[in-house]
């Protein structure tokens, strides 16, 4: 299961601002992979996210972006180069080490393929990379430019009509591809490398393929993608390309050391740029998405913020039971608590106030407690519950400072 996509950016090698997203799994991330997507192409492109959401499955939480002047991304695309798609992953992996945890794992498709060949060797935290339908030579896109070709060599500079949709290509671009060795960095790697290629592609034939793995050292591995075109259009085909990879990379992909409890970090909550109040929160290596209802603006991606103050009420109470019957030796089962959160009504205020006990929020918690308990010990872990530490908290009150950060 993976959670809602997070749309995110940061700035590229040109200092233009990317577009992205972050595939993150529902449950806790085992790493981070970083993808680049085809030539002229997007990170919204259908394999870029069937394969994205299907490593999230996985564990394995995936940040595909825009190259500079592609897709939602900033800049100009006829000013870019092969080695600045390689400045822009390189750029990301900073990004994903910033805010998150460097990548371990690089998945290019087409000419991303190529590119995360390069980048490789500029990345110290990845451990594993893998291509899909990728060329062993960088140069193999200017076959599709035809005639335009020659005008961009003539003339510095032609249109090019690449899957219905023009682009300017300038010489410089020419020139860089044709300085680019990817055989060399496949033989330089000293990564496990997975090359995945359908047989039958007609934009990279699969010779490329053999190429690539020739080249490559030990580990390497092969698969045929089969009967899969070029863009793995079909879900399927993206959805078995993605389960491959996530099985052979799991080899070469360890869990980060957990965190000590006493240096643990602080809550960290950004707005994701999804909706109107859509934010992501982290907690050393944990993640959630928090949102409101759609009948206050929001999407309803995730719980409200007053959700979650419930969750933590009920998480605390449910844990402070455990405890004390495990402590007791009581026959507790199972605690189930229900947490309910409501304002308190103007006339109540109102008379609360006047007594002096003016609290417009009231949590109400109803406990099912399961297993063999005699009605004492019921009452007594009813008790019990009003010890819960966020239940302290939430009834003295809490005392907030804030500041601007430097």
């Amino acid at each position: 299961m993976s959670a809602q996509p997070i749309r995110l950016s940061f700035e590229g090698a040109s200092g233009a601002q990317l577009a992205a997203r972050l595939d993150l799994p529902a449950g806790p991330v085992r790493a981070y992979a970083l993808f680049a997507h085809c030539f002229t192409c997007s990170k919204d492109l259908s394999a870029s996210r069937a394969v994205s959401q299907a490593l999230a499955k996985r564990g394995i939480a995936t940040l595909r972006f825009d190259f500079t002047g592609l897709g939602g991304s900033g800049g100009e695309f006829a000013s870019t180069n092969f080695t600045m798609n390689v400045g822009d992953l390189k750029r990301a992996a900073e990004y994903l080490a910033e805010t998150h945890e460097a990548p371990s794992l690089l998945i290019g498709h087409s000419l991303g393929g190529a590119a995360v060949i390069v980048a490789a060797a500029q990345m110290p935290s990845v451990r594993a990379v893998a291509t899909i339908n990728a060329p062993a030579d960088a140069e193999h896109v200017t076959g599709h430019f035809g005639e335009k070709l020659t005008q961009i060599l003539d003339a510095g500079e032609a249109e090019v009509l690449l899957g219905q949709r023009p682009f300017t290509i300038r010489r410089q671009f020419l020139d860089d591809l044709a300085e680019i060795g990817v055989t060399k960095s496949a033989r330089d790697l000293r990564r496990p490398l997975l090359v995945l290629h359908a047989p039958g592609d007609e934009t990279v034939p699969v010779d490329n393929a053999a190429a690539l793995f020739q080249a490559a050292r030990h580990p390497k591995s092969f698969v045929s993608l089969d009967t899969a075109d070029h863009l793995l259009t079909d879900r399927h085909d993206a959805d078995y390309a993605a389960e491959v990879i996530a099985a052979w990379a799991s080899r070469y992909l360890e869990p980060a050391p957990a965190a000590d409890d006493e240096a643990r970090p602080d809550v960290v909550v950004r707005e994701t740029g999804a909706g109107r109040f859509q934010v992501l929160a982290t907690t050393g290596r944990h993640h959630l998405i928090a949102d409101e209802p759609e009948t206050v603006g929001g999407d309803d991606t995730g719980p409200s913020p007053y959700d979650l103050l419930a969750t933590a009420l009920g998480a605390c109470t449910a844990m402070t039971l455990r405890m004390y019957a495990e402590r007791k030796g009581l026959p507790l089962d199972r605690a189930v608590v229900t947490v309910r959160h409501e304002k308190v009504h103007e006339e109540e205020l109102e008379r609360m106030m006047a007594e002096g006990t003016a609290k417009p929020d009231r949590f109400t918690r109803v406990l099912s407690l399961e297993g063999d308990l005699t009605t004492d010990q019921r009452q007594r872990l009813l008790e019990i519950a009003g010890r819960c530490p966020v239940h302290k908290t939430l009834e003295g009150g809490a005392h907030i400072d804030t500041e601007l950060s430097s």
